[in-house]
């Protein structure tokens, strides 16, 4: 970003570039996706010439980024095939509903029955897995409108895992409520064996995965032994979102055996 010209300020800042305290945060703090939210709204709010947009737990982004599900019904229908499994890795949403939303369309007017649709999300973020359905902030400092959705609490700062795109406090309204009516499953797991499936992936397709789009490929290859133990045919399809050539110091720690697991400590959402 910088090549291209742009200022970039990690979150979360001590300062602005006015020299302003913007938030208590302790600057060693690992941050999140929350604070980070909050310090761009505030930035947007003391510039007449800037404006700012909620990203991806909205209605109008998920909808834009279905796209990648119509695109790949297409590819389906010149194999005249369907899935039997729609699989995405979940931070705000995005992403999965991206891929998903097309195919949940088919379920929901009943022309297919059989899909199950699969949410992935690391365990120490496990917003759908362990959050409350409950009206909440999308930032930490109360910035932003408030949200019908699964939520860890907007003050919830998660650990530094690798996969940074899914360390996000709460999740699109849409996909949380087709979690709560049962449309939707989710899954968590932990960022040691999401990077064991990423070398699999690797060593077997020749693409390096990014760590969020490996949460995916870990669920898919769940799933596949899963067909194998019951003898069970079924097309399994998953978003490789993003590749990890931007992500390789991730894999020097995982090759070396400093990924560490943290435990989380959740509250009950106010």
């Amino acid at each position: 970003m910088e090549l291209f010209g742009a200022e970039v300020i990690a979150s979360p800042s001590e300062f602005t570039d006015a020299g302003r305290k913007v938030l208590s945060i302790d600057p060693s703090s690992p941050g999140s996706l929350g604070i980070a939210i909050s310090e761009a709204v505030e930035q947007a709010a003391q510039s007449e010439d800037t404006n700012y947009s909620l990203g991806s737990v909205l209605n109008h982004v998920l909808l834009h980024q279905t796209i990648i599900g119509e695109e790949a019904k297409l590819q389906f229908a010149k194999t005249d095939d369907y899935p039997d499994i729609v699989i995405g890795c979940v931070g705000g949403g995005s992403n999965f509903a991206g891929l998903s939303f097309s195919f949940l369309r088919d379920v929901l007017n009943g022309s297919r029955n059989n899909t199950e649709v699969i949410a992935v999300e690391p365990s120490s973020c496990p917003t759908l897995t362990k959050g409350e359905f409950v009206y909440d902030f999308g930032d930490e400092a109360g910035l932003t409108p408030l949200l019908k959705m699964y939520s860890l609490g907007s003050k919830f700062i998660p650990p530094a895992i690798h996969a940074g795109g899914l360390r996000y406090h709460g999740a699109s309204p849409i996909v949380s409520e087709l979690c709560s009516k049962g449309f939707i499953k989710a899954e968590a797991y932990n960022q040691q064996e999401v990077f064991e499936a990423a070398r699999i992936f690797s060593r077997t397709e020749g693409i390096l995965p990014a760590p969020e789009s490996s949460h995916a490929i870990k669920s898919a290859i769940q799933n596949a032994l899963l067909c194998r133990e019951s003898g069970t045919a079924k097309t399994i399809l998953f978003n490789l979102s993003g590749h990890g050539f931007l992500d390789l110091s991730a894999y020097e720690s995982f090759l070396q055996g400093n990924l560490q697991e943290q435990e989380i400590s959740l509250h009950k959402v106010v």
